[in-house]
């Protein structure tokens, strides 16, 4: 037996044991798995800006959170 199969094994006897939300958890995780990916829902431009945005992150042009909180902390 591989052990992919025993796996598989472990885990419908948990299923079988387990209560709804668990069962309501796995089921939404299963359904992830079928659906496309959400990137590919996005338009040219947010993909370019999150691009951009990790881009500028990964080279430092970073504002550290502790500013941010100390500019917006009146309308927090």
């Amino acid at each position: 037996m591989t052990a992919t199969e025993k796996l598989r094994i472990s885990v419908k006897k948990q299923i079988d044991n387990a209560d709804e939300k668990s069962l309501k958890m796995v089921r939404a995780m299963l359904d992830a798995e079928e659906e496309h990916d959400w990137w590919d829902d996005l338009s040219d431009e947010a993909k370019s800006s999150i691009e951009q945005g990790l881009k500028d992150a990964d080279e430092g042009r970073l504002t550290p959170h502790n500013e941010v909180m100390k500019k917006y902390k009146k309308w927090l």
